[in-house]
């Protein structure tokens, strides 16, 4: 293999006047972040509602919750973002389609929207395994208090069920991280297109991409190592990580 290798090349000064190729994919990994949380934020809303959908007794609020999760969670990511990017503006008065369009930030907020809504299928069931695996006594004893259903579900359920399901939250953070990279393909300019526009620029094509994955596993390192902790000091006594 004659490639010749040039771990140099990141602190050169980059074509696109925004400092060093190194802080090319630093803002890169901002954005990541930044993308990432929001939808996250939004992964948890959205999905611990659904889940919430899909463990009452009423067979309307049931079927609300699985025709979500089965829209979401089958459709491929990127086909959801090509929907949400190029689709959606055509589809609603001409108007607000033009607002779409000029809307600044656009492929951020397609992305941190569509990658949420995507995410939260995946959430919605974690949180119908965390609530389902609690014991039907402790829904009964709350109801038997005089609690609403939703106090019952707020005061008693959720914070028992998400207590249970914080290590398989934290996979799905993870992969909503990673998921930023679909981004790409609509015009967001995150940690992979950093890396790809580096590419391009220098022809450096693997210190490029070497760099973009050392980041990714330093960011799941330090997520995954806070969570470990996180996960210690809220577990219950026989579930799962508790003692």
């Amino acid at each position: 293999m004659n490639y010749h290798w040039n771990w140099r090349i990141f602190f050169e000064p980059a074509p696109n006047g925004t400092g060093t190729y190194l802080d090319m994919l630093l803002a890169g990994l901002f954005l990541t972040i930044e993308t990432a949380l929001c939808a996250w934020i939004i992964a948890l809303v959205f999905g611990s509602v659904i889940g919430v959908l899909r463990t009452l007794p009423s067979k309307t609020a049931s079927w609300i919750g699985f025709a979500y999760v089965e829209f979401f969670r089958n459709m491929p990511l990127l086909v959801q973002l090509f929907i949400w990017f190029f689709v959606l503006p055509e589809l609603v008065p001409r108007s607000w389609g033009l607002w779409l369009k000029q809307m600044p930030h656009a492929p951020f907020y397609t992305a941190a929207i569509g990658i949420g809504l995507y995410m939260s299928a995946r959430v919605a069931e974690q949180t119908r395994a965390g609530i389902n695996s609690l014991p039907r006594g402790q829904r009964l004893a709350a109801t038997a208090l005089g609690l609403t259903t939703a106090q019952v579900y707020a005061y008693v359920l959720l914070p028992m069920a998400f207590r249970i399901i914080m290590p398989p939250l934290t996979s799905e953070f993870l992969s909503t991280i990673k998921n930023t990279s679909v981004a790409i393909t609509i015009g967001l300019v995150e940690l992979t297109g950093e890396a790809r526009a580096m590419q391009e620029f220098s022809f450096q094509v693997f210190e490029a991409f070497t760099a973009a994955t050392v980041l990714y596993l330093l960011v799941n390192i330090v997520v995954v190592t806070a969570m470990r902790f996180f996960e210690r000091a809220i577990a219950i006594p026989g579930y799962i990580t508790g003692k």
